[in-house]
């Protein structure tokens, strides 16, 4: 499902909401789960599924910057050890083994960071058998959402649907070849980058994440409780 028109956020939370009137056929459905990619994707996530009444977690994928090049990806890694590579970006960088090997090690430690502190002692979520909606902010080179989609397939996923609000239309394409479904709400045709199509596009930090989980477990909680009276 793609747009071709260019549209413009207020900001992560409004584009979350517009997301998720895309996803509606999901609401209130027992096996679905909503995941986020850290940081930018949680705001859009948490609309997501507070809409749909699902449970939010995330899903830690770092990118591997070019040596000197950081936002240049060569490929990206995701929880469960699962490494893509962008082999035309690989075969350009001098003494890429090594190269990317030492990138690899430093962005598995921070991706372990960042499984200990946002999740703040709460198990890692069951996917398999899981509709898993995943969402983040933008596509640019898709390398962090090729990735992802490739863990959760390991991980046993039944079904994985890439949620965004904007992605370069050669992106969104390529990524709807591996995902089960995948919603781009805009795919202008002159992308540049992800930041351009919103008002707001300011940093979401460790504690912007730990916040939404919480209030998300939160809300989980108060709707399991009324339920039960």
């Amino acid at each position: 499902m793609f747009s071709g028109m260019e549209r413009a956020f207020s900001n992560r939370a409004d584009a979350g909401r517009q997301l998720a009137d895309k996803l509606e056929k999901y609401a209130g459905l027992d096996d679905v789960i909503v995941l986020g990619l850290p940081r930018g994707g949680v705001p859009v996530a948490y609309e997501v599924a507070k809409r749909l009444g699902a449970p939010l977690d995330v899903f830690i994928v770092r990118k591997l910057g070019v040596p000197g090049f950081e936002e240049l990806a060569a490929g990206a890694i995701a929880s469960g050890g699962v490494r893509v590579l962008n082999e035309d970006v690989v075969r350009a960088i001098p003494y890429a083994t090594a190269a990317i090997e030492a990138v690899t090690a430093r962005e598995t430690d921070e991706l372990q960071r960042r499984e200990h502190i946002y999740r703040e002692g709460r198990p890692a979520p069951e996917l398999r058998d899981k509709i898993v909606i995943l969402v983040d902010d933008g596509l640019a080179t898709g390398a962090t959402m090729r990735a992802a989609v490739k863990a959760l397939r390991q991980r046993g996923a039944a079904k994985i649907v890439v949620a965004v609000p904007v992605g370069p239309p050669d992106t969104c394409e390529e990524i709807a070849k591996e995902a089960d479904e995948t919603v781009c709400l805009s795919t202008p045709p002159f992308f540049q980058a992800v930041g351009q199509y919103y008002e707001d596009f300011s940093q979401t930090s460790d504690d912007d994440v730990r916040e939404l989980l919480t209030q998300a477990a939160n809300d989980a909680a108060v709707g399991d409780e009324q339920e039960q009276q």
